[in-house]
């Protein structure tokens, strides 16, 4: 009697590519960048639907396929294979139908249509996420058709709107509040959309911030009668990053969960009103982001980076200046320079359980299929899995494309990666029915 590994085989290259392809077709439409740019998920559950309805009940076949849509042609699609235990459970979720933007004459090839180079398959979307919403596809197809008795239910969600939670209430944030997954609590969920074929076991917080500083514009030819809030954004910032990293240094725990930096925060933007060369602008804003092991509270973090900015209002005389004219008071004016730290919509890290089953279960598929097993985490940021995570779920995190193209230009992955990606959900279906 065949095995269930020997059941459902390999990636069947000419299915997976043949979909991915039309999925790589629509990538233009997905692009995620509100308000200029609204996905139109619908356009790649059309084309997963095209190869999973047939083996749906509607037409006889074993998969309940659920298309749930919040916002018109924002769909999100739950896909079940049931197994014959009650209550016994397993879950890929994650796979998410938008991405990044790409502009095309940065690329080396057409974004928006599927390249192939031998193992390189290449587009945006190949790495994040289409290639794991066309590799978990097939699984489910393959499951559909070669029908193994299973004793658990394996559940697929891809979902809507992962790569910008600035519009809420679209993809899998809706689908819990709706309480359409809360049977996926039972059982470790996998969620599919980092890289690099190892488990992720953490990922950072993101805050993004900015700091805005108000001066006094005049003649840079008279400085001393000016408060120049470049020099005193770049001053405070400074003093701002040297208390950040005292109250919230290198972690213990972010050895034990591999994670290659510390918490950071670092500008990343500048803006300015504008002016001659010559004029000493009355403001200036620096933007950044604070990127946060997920062993450190947002909320802490915010509270401090407010009194940080507090104290240096009240004791601005005290900063640092530069030359001998520099200032940021003018008492004969009555003037004081001014500094506002404002924050946009903050996210938590997350570090995944790593004594639970499903982490144990994804270690061991790993090591099998890849050769060896090096969990790894990062300060990058997966929007809503430290959701999933307080309300119950077992959150385990994976993914099959390459880190080093994931978000970039001339984005591509590897068709041998996403195999082995297949036989690592094989061998966890597999260990799971044990």
């Amino acid at each position: 009697m065949a095995t269930l590994k020997q059941t459902l085989g390999d990636l069947n290259k000419e299915s997976f590519v043949g979909l991915l392809s039309k999925l790589i077709g629509e990538s233009k439409f997905v692009q995620n960048n509100p308000p200029e740019l609204i996905p139109e998920e619908d356009r790649i559950v059309n084309h997963v639907l095209n190869v999973l309805r047939p083996y749906s009940t509607a037409t006889g076949g074993p998969l309940r396929i659920n298309h749930v849509t919040y916002k018109p042609n924002r769909g999100n699609l739950i896909v079940e294979y049931p197994g014959t235990q009650p209550g016994k459970i397993l879950s890929f979720v994650g796979m998410h139908m938008d991405v990044v933007t790409a502009n095309p004459s940065d690329w080396d090839f057409d974004p928006f249509s599927l390249g192939i180079d031998g193992d390189m398959l290449k587009g945006r979307g190949t790495t994040d996420c289409l290639g794991h919403v066309a590799l978990v596809a097939e699984l489910m197809r393959r499951l559909a058709e070669t029908k193994p008795q299973l004793k658990s239910t394996v559940v697929a969600v891809f979902i809507a709107s992962e790569e910008n939670s600035s519009i809420p209430g679209v993809g899998v944030d809706a689908l819990v509040k709706d309480g359409l997954l809360n049977n996926l609590k039972q059982g470790p969920l996998f969620w599919i959309d980092t890289a690099d074929k190892q488990p992720c076991i953490g990922t950072g917080g993101m805050i993004p911030w900015k700091l805005h500083a108000t001066g006094k514009l005049f003649h840079s030819g008279l400085a001393h009668k000016a408060i120049n809030p470049l020099e005193l954004a770049m001053e405070a910032l400074k003093v701002i990053q040297s208390r950040f990293y005292e109250d919230f240094p290198p972690h213990p725990k972010e050895k034990v969960y591999g994670f290659a930096t510390p918490s950071t925060m670092k500008p990343t933007q500048w803006f300015y009103p504008g002016g001659g060369i010559n004029q000493i602008p009355a403001e200036c804003t620096v933007s950044g982001d604070v990127r946060l092991t997920p062993f450190y509270s947002v909320t802490d973090v915010i509270k401090k980076l407010e009194a940080y900015a507090e104290d240096l209002n009240t004791n601005i005389e005290k900063l640092g200046t530069r030359g001998p004219v520099s200032k940021y008071v003018l008492p004969d004016e009555n003037l004081r320079g001014r500094l506002a730290i404002t924050f946009d919509e903050a996210l938590s890290g997350v570090a995944c359980n790593l004594d639970s089953r499903g982490f144990h279960v994804l270690c061991k598929a790993t090591e099998e299929v890849v050769g060896h097993v090096k969990p790894y985490s990062i300060t990058g940021s997966l929007p809503l899995i430290r959701e999933l995570q307080e309300e119950g779920f077992d959150v385990q995190t994976a993914g099959y494309g390459l880190m080093a193209t994931y978000h970039a230009k001339n984005e591509y992955c590897l068709f041998s990666d996403m195999a082995q990606g297949y036989r690592v959900f094989a061998s966890i279906i597999t260990q799971l029915e044990e």
